[in-house]
């Protein structure tokens, strides 16, 4: 899943796409790269991000699906789907009857108490994230006992709303939430800890790319303190995307949200590569 912000305040990527051709030609780029799915957002969550009026994410996210879906269209890419990153669900509405297939609630339903009811009504499939606050309050929310087996239960209210409202439990995919509510080690600890989301028995999405906890591993300072600002750049970022893409690899993911999608593919290329190798090598013995 490559990510498509057309936000002028997104953390990595702010302002780069938020004019309809700039916006169309890093879909491109994210097609070209390999992406199965691209996620367009017009609202930021970045940590402290102010919340936008839904008229203004509609106002910034239609005209880019419009643009994308008759590019794909012309192309005859019936292989690549659309997702829409927002909690509204009046985006979400306005997005799927334009043409994009599945819905990407960060809030997994919790911001906006309509959006089950839309999925269940379009028929779209829904990411539903673990998720416990607005991106300016999420800092003070991370208090856990049993990080993973509470985040799972969580998640496990979250579906069992979806399927209440009408949603086809086989329509649901699922997100930890990384970055949301959680410090740094929260988020490692989670990663090491995704078995107790397979239990549920949804596919997953692991969105980490470029996210804080990331960069600290790489930046020491950052590690120790977590309100540092910290200097990793975007490709550093990129790279230890991937190679942790490459190790989550080893588990069963529906799939990776990712903002280099060129960097991923090459990591998944790798790990397919070794695959293949070692299935070969099993074979002859």
């Amino acid at each position: 899943m490559g990510v498509l912000n057309v936000t002028p305040d997104s953390f990595s990527d702010g302002g780069q796409f938020d004019a309809v051709p700039a916006a169309l030609d890093h879909a491109r780029l994210l097609i070209m790269g390999g992406a199965n799915v691209i996620d367009i957002g017009g609202e930021s969550t970045r940590p402290g991000a102010p919340r936008v009026a839904p008229e203004v994410e509609l106002s910034r996210v239609m005209p880019v699906i419009d643009a994308i879906v008759d590019e794909l269209a012309k192309t005859n890419r019936r292989d690549v789907l659309l997702s829409i990153d927002t909690m509204n669900a009046t985006t979400a509405l306005a997005a799927v009857s334009a043409g994009v297939q599945i819905i990407n609630d960060v809030s997994g339903g919790l911001a906006d108490p309509k959006m089950f009811s839309v999925a269940a009504a379009t028929g779209a499939q829904i990411v539903i994230s673990h998720w416990r606050g607005f991106s300016n309050g999420m800092d003070q929310l991370n208090t856990y006992v049993d990080l993973a087996g509470e985040v799972a239960a969580e998640l496990k209210l979250r579906i069992d709303a979806a399927v209440s409202a009408g949603v086809a439990r086989g329509k649901i995919i699922l997100d930890p939430g990384l970055g949301f509510a959680k410090d740094m080690s929260q988020n490692w600890e989670l990663v090491a800890r995704l078995d107790e989301l397979d239990k549920l028995g949804l596919p997953i999405l692991v969105g980490a790319s470029r996210k804080r906890f990331i960069t600290g591993a790489l930046d020491l300072e950052l590690d120790r303190d977590d309100s540092a600002s910290g200097q990793v750049n975007n490709q550093r970022r990129d790279l230890a995307t991937a190679v942790l893409t490459a190790l989550l690899l080893q588990r069963k993911l529906w799939g990776v949200r990712v903002h280099n999608v060129i960097a991923t593919s090459d990591a998944i290329a790798i790990v397919e590569a070794l695959r293949f190798a070692e299935d070969g090598k099993s074979g002859q013995s």
